[in-house]
């Protein structure tokens, strides 16, 4: 006789989101629980659990086959732990592709047109009027192609953008990207691109990968936009390559600390725009996480290969 199924769901969920979990893993037992700790002998006898396992969970879970992430980028649940466990590993990645997409072309138009010149102008009430940039016909640089990546590709190519990128496997074509670079040809990239979009992972490999000589590889006047994860780019040389005018500007929606202190030079950075890591908190983005979790559940139940799951050795 087989052993039933136990499904932990951690964090607060709303009544129907419960129900369509429950409907979801038909017979199987699904349990939701502030706290994983709270009841050892439940967590003891799990299979399976839903917002991440910290440091130490697992060895107090010694049933537990499948652990999922709700975020997109499942670095802070790819535990030591984890990492070196059977246990398979899930996240929600691809769940906030589109709005950080459009949000990238946020940041982009806004640099582009210096709108924070027209939005000084309104608070004065001074009709002021300049001569500023156009998207189409400039070169856009993704570094990083995935599912962010590749949708921004198509956005970049409505707005008459050439679109190359940059990412660990360039053999992988892309739509609307017209030539891939691997991350060993990092700086011929960045040297022909008018903006660059960071929309890779935080791994190993690509933690700290935009240092002072990256960034001034890239053209003079060049803007630089984050929305992935803080930390690929190197703070202190961003803020030379800004202040010494090497970089025409600056947008970043993830940060090397978050939230941002109070005293961060970032802050009053020339040409620079600071979003709080919020481009993709949208009902959609959340919609879509948990339809990818309710898709894994069935399978999990049903004992069919997991989807979204993340290649413990590439940390993605």
């Amino acid at each position: 006789m087989s052993t039933p199924e136990i499904l932990l769901v951690r964090g607060e969920q709303p009544p129907e989101h419960r129900e369509r979990i429950r409907a979801a893993a038909g017979g199987a037992r699904v349990e939701f629980v502030p706290d994983l700790e709270e009841d050892p002998s439940l967590l003891a006898r799990a299979t399976a659990i839903a917002g991440g396992a910290p440091q130490g969970v697992l060895a107090a879970a010694p049933r537990v086959r499948w652990v999922h992430s709700w975020a997109a980028g499942p670095d802070v649940d790819l535990t030591d732990e984890v990492r070196s466990s059977d246990v398979v590993l899930t996240s929600s990645v691809g769940n906030g592709a589109i709005p950080l997409a459009e949000h990238a072309m946020l940041l982009m138009l806004q640099l582009d047109r210096d709108s924070e010149r027209w939005a000084r102008a309104q608070r004065e009430r001074r009709w002021e009027r300049h001569q500023h940039g156009e998207l189409a016909g400039a070169t856009l640089g993704l570094f990083g192609v995935g599912h962010a990546g590749a949708d921004l590709a198509a956005k970049a190519a409505a707005f008459h953008m050439r679109v190359l990128g940059c990412r660990r496997r360039p053999s992988i074509p892309v739509p609307h990207v017209e030539a891939m670079y691997g991350f060993d040809q990092l700086h011929t990239f960045l040297a022909q691109c008018d903006v660059v979009v960071v929309s890779v992972p935080s791994t190993a490999t690509t933690r700290g990968a935009l240092d002072e000589a990256a960034l001034r590889a890239m053209r003079p006047g060049a803007h630089l936009v984050c929305i992935s994860r803080g930390g690929i780019i190197d703070d202190a040389a961003l803020l030379r390559a800004l202040h010494d005018g090497h970089l025409g500007g600056a947008g970043l929606d993830a940060h090397s600390l978050e939230p941002l202190p109070e005293d961060s030079p970032f802050w009053g950075a020339p040409r620079t725009i600071i979003t709080p890591h919020n481009g993709a908190t949208t009902p959609g983005t959340s919609a879509r996480g948990f339809a990818y979790y309710l898709e894994n559940v069935a399978r999990f139940v049903q004992g069919r290969d997991l989807l979204r799951v993340v290649d413990k050795a590439a940390g993605y």
